[in-house]
């Protein structure tokens, strides 16, 4: 019963919501890139390393010209690269898009931690402290409110634009032409194509824009939560995401409900000290939720049709 009155009690603290929005807007970035990516009919598993690339050189440009939204730029550009790699091999060639994602993954791990032996002199177990941190925002007036000015108005500026892209997303999909036209190109693309629409594209931006959100991701994990870089940094965040994306349905609004749960997860392993309980257990709770919430929901979700499925003019 020790465990759970300290579950109880943390849950009466600010500082536990505080933490679960924060992971929460972590993962949502990539997840809603992945919900921007499968609606246009490209799997994009990749996330997972277009994090890491991100989060990498968040801190290398950082390092470099000493401004911290610089370095944003830079994570979002490295993460963009890495999604050409995969739209070029998934689109262009056809290949096979779980094994394109999985190699991504694969050379992300390796090309990281080889930069970083090379830039830095350090071997795979070094880490690089960034220079600069993303910045907090404590909304005036707002941020005093008790428990929720704590929760809410004193997050980090990352989480207002996680938050915002969100909106967009939702409102970009399914509120707007080129949404509508994202979506036919998910659900059906040789009909799309008939319409005059360019299915090619479509899939080229979205899979581009979810690597776009990747880096940014990745960058807020580098130099606005750890404010260093490690190699392996992103810890599965990237397939978390992907989880949440299932989990939500393949909507904005769904993923962002998932990230929560999953960020409370991490919000309660950060706790561990407070909690009576080894904090092994405690460090598998992200993870034994993303496979609850996959065995409870996959088997009643429904991709879009077109989904991993390459387009072949003409075919049918």
């Amino acid at each position: 019963m020790t465990f759970v009155g300290d579950i109880f009690r943390l849950m009466g603290t600010p500082d536990l919501w505080h933490a679960s929005l924060q992971y929460a807007a972590l993962l949502l970035l990539p997840a809603l890139g992945g919900v921007i990516s499968e609606r246009s009919g490209v799997v994009n598993i990749a996330m997972e390393g277009m994090m890491l690339t991100g989060a990498f050189f968040a801190v290398v440009v950082d390092l470099a010209v000493h401004n911290v939204f610089i370095a944003v730029l830079g994570a979002i550009i490295a993460g963009g690269l890495m999604a050409s790699i995969h739209a070029v091999v998934s689109i262009r060639y056809r290949a096979d898009q779980i094994v394109s994602g999985v190699a991504i993954n694969i050379f992300a791990a390796g090309i990281t931690v080889f930069l970083l032996n090379r830039f830095y002199g350090l071997a795979d177990v070094g880490q690089v402290p960034s220079n600069n941190a993303l910045p907090n925002w404590n909304v005036p007036l707002l941020g005093q409110i008790p428990f929720l000015g704590r929760v809410f108005f004193q997050q980090n500026v990352m989480v207002y634009v996680a938050l915002l892209v969100l909106v967009l997303t939702q409102v970009v999909l399914f509120r707007t032409r080129l949404g509508l036209r994202l979506r036919s190109v998910g659900e059906h693309p040789q009909a799309a194509d008939t319409a005059g629409i360019n299915v090619y594209v479509l899939r080229y931006g979205a899979v581009i824009t979810s690597g776009l959100l990747s880096g940014l991701a990745g960058a807020f994990l580098s130099i606005g939560i750890a404010n260093t870089f490690v190699p392996g940094m992103t810890d599965g965040r990237g397939y978390i995401a992907l989880a949440a994306m299932i989990f939500g349905k393949w909507t904005p609004i769904g993923a962002f409900v998932a990230t929560l749960i999953f960020g409370f997860g991490q919000a309660i392993y950060d706790a561990n000290s407070s909690i009576h309980v080894s904090q092994y257990l405690l460090s598998m709770t992200p993870y034994l939720l993303t496979l609850v919430v996959l065995a409870a929901v996959v088997r009643r979700s429904s991709p879009p049709a077109a989904d991993g499925i390459p387009y072949v003019p003409g075919a049918e």
